[in-house]
């Protein structure tokens, strides 16, 4: 970047506080200067640039096509700097941690483990979203997410929490003993899988196969689909790490594995975490360790 090439931060600062207020006087006001201040240094702004950035034919803080172009380019960035200083000075401390997993992962295992998080910070706020949607994670928003996968995320840093395979199950009072050799043999049955995803679908097509119409599919949240299962209603895809207890007792029985990806990880973007997020990342990572260890 041509950093010699970029107008006065001080004129961007005062046009950007005028096309966020519409008026002079009010800008002036918000910066702390008089509203010939902020007039001067709009008109050096336009000077240094070559351009007219606010229409004065028409008055009332109109801008020009080019000046709301600058408005939203600056007011977009001025606000993503205003995010990121509180974030990493502390400011936005009261602000709830956020974190987006999935259904099954929030009600197997994380909410579980929040007692413990609780005692030991109970001046943090929490808020879990549990939703199978890859929400964004950015400054002012989403601080860290759980999701399954192979560990790549474009942009982001990952770390392992939880390593599991996906199992395909069902009751032994739906499918018996019989033996099946290939996934394809499972289409007679009707499929359960996690609300917003496409798991039955994606597993079946690997192997050639494909969801029989005339037996359905229900979708439902993560923690339903495991009772749905144990109740004899379908063939359910979950993760193993979730289940073993129904497997071990013969609740369920394991019909497939799907081990292309890895397990669960905590998904954060590189850089420096707020600190109220980085006590949260801590305490997660350390609970994922002991997990391991049993």
């Amino acid at each position: 970047m041509d950093w010699t090439a970029l107008p006065p931060l001080t004129a961007l600062r005062a046009f950007a506080a005028y096309a966020d207020t519409k008026s002079m006087a009010e800008a002036g006001a918000r910066l702390n200067v008089s509203h010939a201040a902020i007039s001067q240094q709009i008109k050096g702004l336009e000077d240094r640039m070559g351009l007219s950035l606010l229409d004065r034919a028409r008055g009332s803080g109109a801008l020009t096509p080019e000046g709301m172009a600058l408005a939203e380019a600056t007011l977009d960035g001025f606000a993503a700097i205003a995010r990121l200083s509180a974030e990493l000075t502390g400011q936005d401390a009261e602000r709830p941690i956020q974190i987006s997993t999935t259904p099954t992962f929030a009600s197997a295992w994380l909410m579980p483990r929040l007692a413990a998080f609780r005692a030991k910070h109970p001046e943090l706020s929490l808020m879990v979203d549990p939703t199978p949607d890859l929400r964004d994670i950015k400054p002012g928003g989403l601080d860290m997410a759980l999701r399954y996968g192979s560990g790549r995320w474009p942009g982001l840093e990952s770390e392992l929490m939880v390593e599991t395979p996906i199992a395909i199950v069902a009751a032994p009072s739906l499918v018996g003993d019989t033996p099946f050799k290939t996934p394809g043999e499972l289409t007679q049955f009707h499929w359960l899988q996690e609300l917003g995803t496409s798991e039955a679908s994606d597993f079946l097509s690997r192997y050639g196969a494909v969801l029989n119409k005339a037996r359905g599919v229900t979708s439902m949240p993560g923690n339903l689909v495991v009772e749905a299962a144990r109740n004899g209603q379908g063939i359910a895809v979950s993760a193993r790490a979730f289940i073993q207890p129904d497997l071990d007792s013969g609740r369920l029985r394991l019909l497939f594995e799907d081990t292309r990806n890895k397990g669960y990880y905590l998904v954060y973007r590189p850089g420096v975490m707020r600190p109220s997020a980085r006590a949260f990342y801590r305490w997660l990572v350390a609970e994922a360790g002991m997990h391991r260890q049993k």
